[in-house]
C-alpha cells in the first residue's frame, strides 16, 4: 500500500496538462494522447509555417503538363532539412487510369506547394503553406505532399487549416498504405468536398465499396463540423489512428469514429488538394481553383524504421509529455518523470504508467 500511495503521488505531479511546465521535446520518453482511445507514442514532429512570409511567393500556374510535373520547388525551404527528412513533394499523374471514373488528366505538380503571405485581415499568421488545384483546359493541375517514410504505424495527426476556393475539388489529410488490390488498400481518410455544403467533411477508413461495388457503409461517415463552423474557416483538424479505430476531430470535439476495416499495417502520411472530373470529386470550371491551407501541421507517432527502435529503446518511456492541453501549439508539456535525459533507458513499468493514464484522463 506505501509504494501503491507513492506511485500516486508520483504520477500526479503535473499531470494536469493545463498545469504541467513546458518542456522540449528531446526531455520526453513517450507521449500520452487524451481522446476517443487513450495511447503512447515515442514521437512528436511539428510544422510551423505561420512565420516564412520571408519566403512566401504565389507562383503563377503552369499551363503545359510537361512542365507542371518537371517544376522546380517554389521556396528554398522545401531544400531545408526541416522540409525535406520527413516530406516529399509529389509529381506523378493519373495517366495510368488511378480512378476509373477519372474524365481529366491530373497532374501533381512542386509549382502548387507553396508558402503564402498573409494578406487576410480576419487572420493572424504572417503565412501559410498552401496546396493549390486549378482546371485548366486540357488537365487538372493539383498538389500532393508525401512523408517520406512510409512505416508508421499509428499516428495521430492535426492540423490548423481551411479549405477555400471553387466546386469540384478534394482536399484531404489521410493515412495510406498502397495495394495494386484497391481491397488490399489500408487507409484512413479526412475529405473536404468543394462541392458539399460548407459544414459537411467525410471520415472514411478505406476500401469505401464493398466487393459488390456498393457503398460500405461502416466504413464511412459524413460528419458535420462543429459548433457553426465551415471547412472555409480556421479549424484543427485531427485524425487519430489507433488499433481498435480511426477517430475525428475538429477543434478537439470528436465528430467520428470507425471500428469497420481500420488499418493494421504500418502507412504513410498524404496531404492533397486534387480533381480529376470524376463522380467522386465533380468536375472544376476552366480556370478556376481550390486550396488547402495550413498554419501548422503536428504528428504524434510510431514507426516501425529498424533505427528508430534501435535509437529509442523498446519498452523505455522515462518521462510522460503530452501536446494536449499545452498552452504553446507544438510544445509538450511534461506530465511525469522519472528523471534523467532522452536516452536514459530507464524502464517505465506498468503501474506509474496505469496511473498517470488515469490522472490524465480525469484532469
Amino acid at each position: 500500500m506505501e509504494i501503491l500511495s507513492l506511485l500516486l503521488l508520483g504520477g500526479a505531479v503535473g499531470v494536469n496538462a493545463q498545469q504541467a511546465p513546458l518542456t522540449e521535446d528531446s526531455r520526453c520518453g513517450c507521449y500520452l494522447m487524451k481522446g476517443n482511445e487513450t495511447a503512447y507514442f515515442k514521437e512528436h514532429r511539428f510544422f510551423d509555417f505561420r512565420n516564412h512570409h520571408h519566403h512566401a511567393s504565389v507562383p503563377p500556374v503552369i499551363t503545359e503538363v510537361k512542365d507542371t510535373s518537371d517544376a522546380p520547388i517554389t521556396s528554398p525551404f522545401f531544400n531545408s532539412t526541416e522540409w525535406t527528412d520527413f516530406w516529399m513533394i509529389s509529381n506523378w499523374n493519373n495517366s495510368h487510369g488511378i480512378r476509373e471514373d477519372s474524365t481529366l488528366l491530373m497532374v501533381n505538380s512542386p509549382n502548387n506547394v507553396y508558402l503564402e503571405a498573409n494578406h487576410d485581415a480576419d487572420s493572424s499568421p504572417k503565412s501559410w503553406l498552401s496546396l493549390r488545384t486549378e482546371r485548366l483546359q486540357k488537365f487538372q493541375t493539383t498538389a500532393e505532399i508525401e512523408s517520406l517514410s512510409a512505416k508508421f504505424k499509428f499516428v495521430s495527426i492535426r492540423m490548423l487549416a481551411r479549405t477555400i476556393g471553387a466546386r469540384g475539388a478534394i482536399t484531404a489529410m489521410f493515412t495510406y498504405r498502397h495495394s495494386e488490390d484497391y481491397y488490399q488498400v489500408q487507409e484512413s481518410d479526412l475529405e473536404i468536398r468543394t462541392s458539399d455544403p460548407k459544414n459537411v467533411i467525410h471520415c472514411t477508413n478505406q476500401p469505401s465499396l464493398d466487393s459488390e461495388g456498393d457503398v460500405e457503409v461502416r466504413a464511412s461517415k459524413n460528419a458535420t463540423m462543429p459548433n457553426g463552423l465551415e471547412w472555409s474557416d480556421w479549424a484543427v483538424h485531427r485524425l487519430d489512428w489507433t488499433p481498435r479505430s480511426t477517430t475525428w476531430y475538429v477543434n478537439d470535439i470528436q465528430v467520428a469514429n470507425i471500428e469497420f476495416q481500420t488499418p493494421k499495417d504500418v502507412s504513410n502520411i498524404i496531404l492533397n488538394a486534387w480533381s480529376d472530373g470524376g463522380e467522386w470529386t465533380g468536375n472544376m470550371t476552366v480556370g478556376e481553383s481550390a486550396y488547402l491551407q495550413l498554419q501548422w501541421f503536428e504528428i504524434l507517432y510510431n514507426t516501425t524504421e529498424p533505427e528508430k527502435r534501435q535509437e529509442q529503446g523498446q519498452g523505455v518511456c522515462h518521462s510522460v509529455c503530452s501536446v494536449d492541453g499545452s498552452p504553446e501549439v507544438g510544445r509538450p508539456v511534461m506530465l511525469w518523470s522519472n528523471g534523467g535525459g532522452r536516452g536514459a533507458g530507464v524502464f517505465m513499468g506498468w503501474v506509474p504508467v496505469m496511473m498517470v493514464t488515469a490522472l490524465f484522463l480525469l484532469a
